[in-house]
């Protein structure tokens, strides 16, 4: 047999991998990189059913050998099941140099060293790249970085070790991490998308067929990753900066989990699309006493979102308001009675004594025009409160 039968190669890489693997990657032992040179590769030992196969090897062409085994060896690693970075630290054994796979969704690589630990040294140039597609879309890249030219068999193995990963990513979905790819995050939640770009995207970022995704707009100083994963705990959950918020996507949110200092919107409904939207609109009603809103909580109060901001500058109890604000103590007292609709919680919240705050609000309600004792005037100062705040946003 010489390089040219090509048509028996399938049968060699069917039956070309040993049966007894106990390394704890799913590696066979004698898969290595010969230290002759990275075109001849050494595998056994052979199970006695494969001597005849192994007579076979030896008669071939040096580089066509290689490349079968090395075809053989990913094959092993697929039906080992193994996961993505048991994929980067068996090639790097092999090709005896750092190998890397990066996917779109993650915003993050896997970078393997030699010795089978994870690579300490800052990314080198890679020498040879290949795509990792699934479904005929590109979703990641797979490469080798060498200090001199690329081996003879690089290209088969990169070859090799993206296809195994889109089976690893496939069958696992991506490695675990909460920060995203921030394009794919906005294609998700863009309303613009077709529902077959959001669906890949959607898959691309680890979300199942057919579960809910629910967004949360947040504004934080701590990393989004951090809260993204506290959320969430248990079930996927991705994050990404998007403009002025940040954009957290997860099948369940735990509004209580939400930390100190956080402002956030949440969504609810399942559409992610749609959900975003939801959380925007919620996230403009939080506020320092009420960092945490859900969408679904605002009812009929969703609606003053939609009031033209120029409109609602013009209002009288708005601008009223506004000039109140000015008084930072006034601002206070009358978010804390308008919270609460009662003089005595209000002072509670205030930690003053009730006759102090009354004072207080006798002075606002002169201010503002309108009579805070009367239910109709509270209401009118609890939306005009509620219309000057969004005006901040």
């Amino acid at each position: 047999m010489n390089a040219s039968s090509s048509g028996s190669i399938p049968t060699i890489v069917a039956l070309g991998a040993p049966a007894n693997i106990r390394h704890p990657s799913g590696i066979p032992p004698g898969f290595r990189a010969d230290r002759r040179g990275p075109s001849s590769l050494a595998v056994g030992p052979y199970p006695p059913a494969m001597e005849a196969l192994a007579e076979r090897l030896s008669q071939l062409d040096s580089h066509v050998q290689g490349a079968v085994r090395v075809v053989a060896f990913y094959d092993t690693l697929m039906r080992r099941r193994v996961d993505l970075p048991a994929l980067a630290r068996a090639s790097a054994g092999l090709a005896e140099c750092v190998a890397g796979i990066r996917l779109h969704g993650t915003g993050r690589a896997i970078r393997m060293a030699s010795d089978g630990t994870r690579a300490s040294v800052p990314p080198g140039p890679a020498s040879t790249t290949a795509p990792i597609t699934l479904d005929d879309e590109e979703i990641g890249t797979v490469w080798l970085e060498r200090p001199g030219p690329p081996g003879a068999l690089d290209d088969v193995l990169l070859d090799r070790l993206a296809i195994a990963a889109a089976t690893a990513v496939e069958r696992y979905g991506p490695a675990r991490t909460t920060m995203a790819d921030p394009a794919l995050v906005e294609l998700v939640i863009s309303a613009d998308s077709d529902e077959a770009a959001r669906a890949r995207a959607l898959r691309l970022l680890g979300f199942a067929v057919g579960l809910p995704v629910h967004a949360v707009a947040v504004r934080s100083r701590l990393p989004l990753d951090r809260v993204g994963g506290l959320v969430c705990p248990a079930r996927p959950v991705k994050a990404a900066p998007l403009a002025d918020v940040g954009v957290i996507l997860a099948t369940t949110v735990d509004p209580a989990r939400i930390p100190a200092g956080v402002r956030a919107g949440i969504g609810a409904a399942d559409s992610p699309e749609r959900s975003w939207r939801e959380a925007r609109t919620a996230l403009r009603f939080a506020t320092s006493r009420r960092p945490v809103v859900h969408y679904a909580d605002l009812g009929a109060l969703a609606l003053l979102a939609q009031v033209p901001q120029d409109s609602a500058r013009d209002n009288a109890d708005v601008a009223a308001v506004a000039r109140v604000a000015d008084d930072p103590e006034d601002l206070e007292t009358l978010d804390a009675y308008c919270a609460t609709g009662s003089l005595r919680r209000a002072a509670g919240l205030l930690h003053l004594h009730h006759s102090s705050v009354a004072r207080r609000l006798e002075q606002i309600g002169k201010s503002l025009g309108i009579d805070l004792t009367d239910p109709t005037g509270l209401l009118r100062a609890r939306l005009a409160l509620t219309a000057w705040q969004l005006l901040d946003d």
